[in-house]
């Protein structure tokens, strides 16, 4: 069975060029000239493999690579761009990707990095991507970015988000504030400031105030806690 690949390019030149060679050799690629539609053929989990550019029109690489991961999709990523600094490449790695190959490249290295990213990806689980969160009637859409409650929709600014994505996946747990600082804020220390309190309430008056069910508890002494009570 041929494998499926999308390539995420809007260089024209680049794109034909990236495309033939994998044709040449097999495989059927589908093609997306910028991040918002490679984001809609990314999401139907059904590619072995996805080579995605950096600067694209529309939606960023990175975004589109953050949206990929936040909606469960495990689908191996190689990053193919220009920015080939260690920070870059560094920061393409610790956004979910799985290889970083600079512009401009040797088509034979590409085309041993697919095929190396495709037999690892094998051994991932064939899963149905997940794409959205719930506790009760809270729900999140992981693709829209969109949360509401009861139906009624909740604005949030994107650390909020991520506040509480990480709840909603961890939903009727005890998440302490290490638990906090690490998944959502990055740190691997205690910054010794009031920013989870701050952001903790600001979350809480926007799903719970006006609810007959609260959400969102603090568990004294351990973190915090998203579920109905008892």
């Amino acid at each position: 069975m041929s494998r499926k690949i999308l390539l995420v390019e809007d260089d024209a030149a680049t794109a034909d060029f990236v495309a033939t060679g994998l044709s040449e050799h097999g495989f059927v690629v589908d093609r997306a000239d910028n991040g918002r539609d490679g984001l809609f053929h990314a999401t139907d989990g059904s590619y072995d493999c996805v080579i995605l550019d950096r600067m694209l029109p529309g939606m960023d690489g990175m975004a589109v690579l953050g949206a990929i991961r936040a909606a469960g999709i495990e689908t191996p990523v190689i990053i193919l761009s220009a920015l080939g600094a260690a920070e870059d490449r560094v920061k393409g790695l610790e956004g979910g990707s799985d290889d970083y190959l600079t512009k401009p490249f040797a088509f034979a290295e590409l085309l041993a990095r697919v095929r190396l990213l495709i037999r690892h990806g094998q051994g991932r689980s064939a899963a149905a991507p997940e794409t959205r969160l719930a506790c009760d009637d809270l729900e999140m859409d992981l693709l829209s970015r969109k949360v509401r409650r009861g139906g009624q929709p909740i604005e949030l600014q994107p650390r909020e988000f991520r506040l509480l994505e990480f709840l909603l996946r961890h939903a009727e747990q005890v998440v302490t504030r290490t638990m906090l600082l690490e998944g959502v804020w990055d740190y691997h220390f205690d910054p010794g400031t009031n920013v989870i309190d701050v952001h903790v309430s600001r979350l809480r008056k926007k799903i719970d105030e006006g609810q007959a069910r609260p959400l969102l508890h603090t568990v004294r002494g351990s973190g915090y806690r998203l579920g109905l009570d008892g």
